[in-house]
Formats: structure tokens, C-alpha cells, sequence
């Protein structure tokens, strides 16, 4: 009989997801599950294989002797399957699949996908809307695009544009702000997830006051716009989340300072795969339609002269 007969095969996975990642919390985003749904796994698949692969210590899980060269041709050999598995599936180079965040879709391409369609009618779309990184070696996705540092692991990350943050509000509300000074007697709708915090870009601002008060806390930033929408307050923003509502005149950005947050868009692709053209095409339409969306030159991606991406993202794969 077969030694794999005896192994779950998704105690092997979380084995392989938990040793490459590096961690019981990165192994359960990347494999869907609980991280307590990953450590059970990883419990029943040591208890079958009679060894232990992990050291349980107080910085967290560390492959043992054994553990490290097996968590190696574990590895191996799920690439050769993620292979096999992508080669049988047909691979249609009239759909493109695209992974993106729920807001990115919502907010900005879901107003623009005309024009995609218009210059390639050729192609069409298929719109995954997820939080999660899309595992491209494995599925039908061609392109995923993310914001972040740019330092996922697993796959080529390309920088697109830099997020930057600057204050947002009604034509209404923008009628009672003269000075950056007149924001903190303005009411302010927050993002919850979000790190950035007005404190950084009154700095920036040349002011040392308080913050604007909250009125109203979202966890959610697509929330957080239609708040911002309705009146309720001024909203730190940044271009690719805001740009249609400022287009259409139904927001306005009283102050022109914008603070980059050391994160930045990318194009998220499969490593050592040869792009198709599908791709590439949309890649060069993207960059295009964020340079008009957000009033830039082609190929500037920040309105203000070359911006190079975020120290902490590695450059892209050949």
C-alpha cells in the first residue's frame, strides 16, 4: 500500500503552507481555513506520519531536523501538482480572470470596464471580488491586483502607483474650510482598518492640532465613501478609492496635500509563467485609465515627477 494512502492529503498542505510561510496565521489565510483548522491538521498529519515536522516555541512554529527537508520536497512536489492541475484546464485566451479587493471593483473598475471592452472586444472579463490573495499557480486566475507592500509571498509583484491620502468631503462641507486649520471644527468619518491617521497628514499639513472629531466609524472603506457621500464628514481618501465621486463633482478635495502611506497598488502574477498577451493588454490599459482617472501623465504615477515603488517591495521577476 501506498504511504500516501495513509496521510490526509490536507494535513500535507498545511504542513507544506505552515513551513514555507512561515507561520500557523499565513498558512490559513493562503489555505482559507481557521488557523486552529491548520494546527489541527498539522497535529493529525504528525500523529500519521510517526515525526515530528514542528518545534512549538514561543516565537512560533520551527521546522525540526526533519521537518526542514521535508516541508522542502513537500513543496515540490505540490508545485508539480499546482502544474499538472493548470495544464489540464483550459486556458481561454478570449476570458481574462482578474482577483481583486471588493472596493477596488466597486469603486473604481466597475466604471470603467467599457473601455477595456471597447478597445478589446475580443477579450472578455471575469471579476473575482475577494479580500483574499488569489493563488495563481493553482486556479484560472491571470492577474491579481492588490494593494500592500508589495512583499506577498509566492508570486511577481509589479508596482502600479503609490497610495497617497488627503481629505475628502462635499462641496457643501469644503464651502466651511478656508485654511487646513478649519478642519478640526469639521466632523470626521473614519476607517477602522485603516493605519493611517489624521495626525500624519495635519502633520504634513505644517499644523499641531487635534484631529478632526469622529462622527461616525466604518470598518469598511467602501462604507466609509458612501458616509463621506451623504455629508456625514470629511474622509481621508486616496485617488483610486475617491476618483469617480470627484470626477462626477459629488466630492471635492479641499486641500491639495497627500501623504504617501508607504503602501502602494500592484499587479500580482504567477512567478515563472510567461504572461499572455491578455494580460499585458490589460496591464497597459490599467496604467492608461488610472493615469486619467486620477488627472496624471502616462507613466507618472504620481502627477509630480517619478515616484520609484516603496523601499520594502522587491523588484518584479524578469
Amino acid at each position: 500500500m501506498s504511504p500516501l494512502n495513509s496521510i490526509h492529503l490536507n494535513g500535507l498542505r498545511a504542513i507544506e503552507a505552515v513551513g514555507r510561510l512561515g507561520s500557523l496565521q499565513a498558512a490559513a489565510d493562503e489555505l482559507g481555513v481557521t488557523v486552529g483548522a491548520v494546527s489541527q491538521q498539522v497535529i493529525k498529519a504528525e500523529a500519521q506520519l510517526g515525526r515530528t515536522v514542528f518545534e512549538r516555541t514561543a516565537r512560533g512554529m520551527r521546522p525540526t531536523p526533519f521537518g526542514t527537508p521535508f516541508v522542502r520536497k513537500l513543496s515540490a512536489g505540490f508545485r508539480e501538482l499546482a502544474e499538472a492541475v493548470g495544464s489540464a484546464r483550459h486556458r481561454d485566451d478570449t476570458i481574462l480572470v482578474i482577483s481583486v479587493a471588493p472596493i477596488f471593483a466597486s469603486r473604481w473598475l466597475i466604471h470603467r470596464i467599457h473601455q477595456f471592452s471597447a478597445a478589446h472586444p475580443e477579450i472578455s472579463l471575469r471579476i473575482e471580488s475577494t479580500t483574499a490573495l488569489a493563488d495563481l499557480s493553482g486556479s484560472d486566475v491571470d492577474l491579481g491586483i492588490r494593494i500592500g507592500p508589495g512583499t506577498w509571498p509566492g508570486v511577481r509583484a509589479e508596482f502600479v502607483l503609490p497610495q497617497e491620502m488627503f481629505p475628502v468631503c462635499t462641496p457643501e462641507l469644503a464651502g466651511r474650510l478656508k485654511t487646513p486649520a478649519d478642519l478640526v471644527d469639521m466632523p470626521a468619518v473614519i476607517d477602522a482598518n485603516d493605519q493611517f491617521t489624521w495626525d500624519r497628514w495635519l502633520e504634513a499639513a505644517g499644523l499641531d492640532q487635534p484631529a478632526p472629531r469622529t462622527r461616525h466609524m466604518f470598518s469598511d472603506a467602501s462604507l466609509c465613501l458612501d458616509a463621506a457621500l451623504a455629508g456625514q464628514g470629511v474622509l481621508l481618501a486616496w485617488p483610486i478609492l475617491a476618483s469617480w465621486a470627484l470626477a462626477e463633482g459629488l466630492l471635492v478635495a479641499p486641500f491639495d496635500i497627500r501623504v504617501k502611506t508607504g503602501m502602494g497598488y500592484y499587479f500580482i502574477t504567477a512567478p515563472d509563467v510567461r504572461e499572455p498577451r491578455k494580460v499585458t493588454l490589460f496591464k497597459q490599459w490599467m496604467r492608461r485609465a488610472i493615469a486619467e482617472s486620477i488627472g496624471i501623465d502616462d507613466g507618472d504615477e504620481s502627477g509630480r515627477g517619478p515616484i520609484p515603488a516603496p523601499a520594502a517591495a522587491p523588484p518584479s521577476s524578469p
